[in-house]
C-alpha cells in the first residue's frame, strides 16, 4: 500500500515489521533511561547563540548525542544547526526536545501503556501499543516537527519564553495508526466538536495546568494525523514521546502531544489554559502586532510558516576565495510543499534560482543547493528565500507578536573569502 509517496509493503511485511518493533519496545519498556534522575546531564562544552544572553551548555542526555541545553526542568534541548546539513532526515538522537511539564516519567512499561479513548463517543476504547500495530492499518510519511517558539531568541523587542535559536525543529519518518480510524472505531456522537489530547507528563505542583491540546473534529479526522509508534524506523526516544505521540503534520509541535495516553471527544470548544491562553497569535493574516498594542484579538496558533535555512556555512565563516562554493540548505512550510528556493550572495540585491533536492513529501524538509564563486578579500551576505505551493514566501522584515511565534524572515549568513 502506498501512502504519502512511500510504499509500506504487503500485510506480511507489516506483520514482520510490527513484531520487530514490539520486541524493541519491550526491551526499551523495561529500561529506566534516567536512572531515576530526570534531567541529569553532563555539560561537555558551551555555545553562544547570536542574541543577548545566548550562551548555552552542550549536554548529553540518554538516547541523545550532545545537544544545546535550554533548560533541564522541564527538559528542552536544541539541535545545533550544523547537524541539518547531514541529510534531509534528522536522526533520532539529534532531534530537539521540548517538554512543557517537568514531571516526565523516567521510564515507561510499554506492555502496560494504554491510550484511553472516551467522551462523546459511542464505544469507549482502551488501546495498547500492540493494538495500534495489529488492529489499525499502518501509515508512514516524512514530516517536520517544529516548536512554536523556534527562533524566539531573535525577537526584538524580546519576549518571554524559551529563547531558542533556529534549531528547535527536526524532520523524521513517522509511522503509526490514523487518528481518523481510531475515532471511527469509537464512533463519534452527533454533537462532537473537538478532540482533546493529554500525555503522561505532569506538573510538579498541583496548580500547574495540565498540558492538554485540542483539534477541531474535522482536522482530527484528516487522514494525515496519526498516533505514531515509530520514528525513523525505530521506537521513539523517551524524550520525544515514547511510546506514542500525536503527529499533526504541517502544524506546530504544540499539537504533537507526547506520551499520548488520553483522547477525549468533547461537544464544545476546549477552554483549558493551553488552548484559551497559551499558544495564541494575533488573528490578522500576518499573525503580528505592534509591541504594546492592546485589544488584539487572538486565535490558537496553527499551521507553520514557510522557512529556509543555509546549513553548510555558519555566520562569520571563512571560505576559499576565487573557487566555486556550493551553498546548501533546507526549506519547509505548513504542508503545501516547497516549489522554489531563491539564493542571494549579496544580501538580497540579486537572486538566483537554487536547485531543489529530492521531494520527500509536502510535509518534509526539502534540501536545496546553489553555487557561486566568492572573490578573495570580499565579504558576502548569503540568503535564501523559499516559496511554497501557494506562492507564499518568506518575509523580508521580521514580524512581532508577544508569544515569539511564526518567525520566517529571510535569514542571513555572513562569510569572508580568504
Amino acid at each position: 500500500m502506498a501512502f504519502g509517496g512511500r510504499d509500506i509493503g504487503d500485510r506480511g511485511d507489516v506483520d514482520r515489521a510490527r513484531r520487530r518493533l514490539l520486541q524493541t519496545i519491550g526491551i526499551m519498556g523495561g529500561t529506566s533511561l534516567f536512572g531515576g534522575a530526570v534531567g541529569r546531564a553532563l555539560a561537555a562544552d558551551s555555545v553562544t547563540l547570536p542574541f543577548a544572553n545566548g550562551k548555552r551548555a552542550i549536554v548529553t542526555y540518554p538516547q541523545k548525542r550532545p545537544l544545546i541545553l535550554m533548560t533541564s526542568r522541564p527538559v528542552q534541548l536544541e539541535t545545533p544547526m550544523a547537524l541539518f546539513n547531514d541529510g534531509v532526515i534528522t536522526a533520532n538522537d539529534a532531534f530537539f526536545v521540548r517538554w512543557h511539564l517537568a514531571d516526565v516519567p523516567p521510564s515507561i512499561d510499554a506492555d502496560q501503556f494504554a491510550i484511553k479513548v472516551h467522551g462523546r463517543v459511542k464505544t469507549p476504547l482502551t488501546l495498547k501499543i500492540a493494538d495500534l500495530m495489529k488492529d489499525y492499518e499502518p501509515v508512514e510519511y516524512t514530516a517536520v516537527c517544529q516548536c512554536s517558539g523556534n527562533s524566539r531568541g531573535f525577537f526584538n523587542p524580546r519576549v518571554p519564553g524559551g529563547e531558542w535559536g533556529n534549531g528547535a525543529m527536526g524532520n523524521a519518518v513517522w509511522k503509526g495508526a490514523r487518528l481518523k480510524d481510531i475515532l471511527d472505531k469509537a464512533g463519534l456522537e452527533s454533537d462532537a466538536r473537538q478532540v482533546r489530547f493529554n500525555g503522561a507528563d505532569q506538573g510538579v505542583v498541583p496548580e500547574t495546568p495540565d498540558f492538554i491540546k485540542a483539534l477541531d473534529v474535522d482536522l482530527a479526522r484528516v487522514p494525515d494525523v496519526i498516533v505514531a509508534y515509530s520514528m525513523n524506523g525505530s521506537p521513539l526516544p523517551l524524550l520525544n514521546g515514547f511510546p506514542v505521540r500525536l503527529i499533526v503534520p504541517g502544524y506546530y509541535a504544540t499539537y504533537w502531544v507526547k506520551m499520548l495516553d488520553d483522547i477525549e471527544v468533547i461537544n464544545r470548544i476546549d477552554d483549558n489554559f493551553w488552548m484559551a491562553k497559551g499558544y495564541r497569535i494575533p488573528a490578522d493574516p500576518c499573525g503580528c502586532m505592534e509591541p504594546g498594542q492592546a485589544g488584539v484579538k487572538t486565535i490558537p496558533i496553527n499551521r507553520m510558516t514557510v522557512r529556509s535555512f543555509i546549513t553548510s556555512a555558519e555566520d562569520g565563516a571563512k571560505v576559499a576565495g576565487d573557487k566555486a562554493l556550493v551553498v546548501k540548505g533546507i526549506a519547509f512550510d505548513g504542508g503545501y510543499g516547497i516549489k522554489r528556493v531563491l539564493f542571494s550572495a549579496n544580501g538580497g540585491v540579486t537572486w538566483h534560482e537554487a536547485k531543489l533536492g529530492k521531494d520527500h513529501g509536502r510535509y518534509s524538509f526539502r534540501q536545496w543547493q546553489a553555487r557561486f564563486t566568492p572573490k578573495k578579500g570580499r565579504k558576502y551576505a548569503l540568503q535564501s528565500m523559499a516559496v511554497n505551493g501557494l506562492g507564499e514566501s518568506q518575509r523580508l522584515t521580521p514580524r512581532w507578536n508577544p508569544g515569539g511565534y511564526l518567525r520566517n524572515i529571510v535569514e542571513t549568513v555572513h562569510v569572508n573569502a580568504a
